[in-house]
């Protein structure tokens, strides 16, 4: 044991804790609402969290963080569900999502971008055939897209472990090699050179076995050696879950919110140290939910919408906000 004498180191030592404690998720009071959704998506751009997609034909609404006002905008061409949107040069991309209704939910063919701009969504390139698949984790590293894992028939079997980089420039497609393991309903983060994938699941909804399916283990790639590895496990995620959403905030993965089989949506956000490998359990979701996507501005995760329950509802429009 040590024994602290020092009066300053105490002081500081007390100081963290209170820190620590005092950081909480706050509801954010809009000045209007906005449509309640689930497997949908988020992206920042600008100061604006861009709410797209969902079950069924959603409104693509974008919320001003400083004004906290709601803003309609054009509706996107087709239902798109279970993805995870990324911002490019400015613009929405949507790639590696569903359509349609549980549980042949279907890959939609080409990437979908919006530029808020000129306040119009165009269909963008094909996404090659054989690589078609949901509930992927799609990420933006040096200026290209890549996207993880996934599955191939909604809910029903087809599990993968792709790993995919797409070059916008080029219009370019380039197999990378597979991740460790399958998984589906599963967003991904990356700190400095390295993409992380905590959390999933492999749904097969052909078996009746979909919501227990969770995993524990860690995956990370690592961009500078194309190499990826399995975190040891001592590292595997504390509480697993799937549909999840994942972000990067002070250098950490956080993992918020998700559903398995009880009955309430996830309320746990635990962030993982990729400096020591080790979880740390932060505040919880005053309301859990699952399904949707957090962003990060101005050092802040904001969240969005989501369902509360596991399965598909009901579904909510609430804010909340991590100082």
């Amino acid at each position: 044991m040590i024994n602290v004498k020092h009066p300053l180191l105490c002081c500081l030592g007390l100081l963290g804790s209170l820190t620590a404690a005092a950081q909480t998720w706050q509801p954010v009071t809009v000045q209007n609402t906005c449509a309640t959704r689930h497997e949908n998506a988020t992206t920042l751009i600008g100061d604006s969290l861009y709410a797209v997609g969902g079950r069924g034909m959603k409104p693509l609404e974008a919320l001003n963080l400083k004004t906290l006002v709601w803003q309609s905008h054009p509706t996107p061409p087709v239902e798109m569900n279970h993805f995870q949107a990324i911002t490019y040069q400015g613009e929405l991309y949507v790639m590696g999502a569903f359509q349609g209704k549980y549980p042949h939910e279907t890959p939609i063919s080409n990437i979908y971008i919006y530029n808020p701009k000129q306040g119009k969504w165009r269909v963008g390139p094909e996404i090659p055939k054989e690589r078609l698949r949901g509930s992927a984790g799609v990420v933006v590293y040096n200026n290209k897209i890549y996207m993880a894992c996934g599955i191939t028939d909604g809910h029903y079997d087809g599990h993968v472990a792709w790993f995919d980089e797409y070059d916008p420039k080029t219009n370019t497609w380039k197999r990378l090699p597979d991740a460790p393991r399958t998984r589906d309903h599963i967003t991904a983060a990356v700190v400095d050179d390295k993409l992380y994938l905590a959390g999933g699941r492999n749904s097969t909804a052909r078996i009746n076995k979909v919501l227990e399916t969770t995993i524990a283990e860690v995956d990370m790639y690592d961009f500078k050696t194309g190499r990826w590895q399995t975190l040891p496990a001592t590292s595997n995620i504390p509480t697993q879950r799937a549909g999840a959403t994942a972000v990067t905030q002070g250098g950490k993965v956080w993992i918020i919110g998700g559903e398995t089989v009880q009955l309430l949506a996830h309320n746990e956000a635990e962030a993982l140290d990729p400096k020591t490998n080790t979880w740390t359990a932060g505040p919880r979701l005053q309301q859990g939910r699952h399904g949707t996507q957090a962003i990060v501005h101005d050092g802040k995760i904001y969240i969005v919408a989501g369902s509360a329950n596991h399965g598909g509802g009901p579904e909510i429009n609430t804010v909340e906000v991590l100082k």
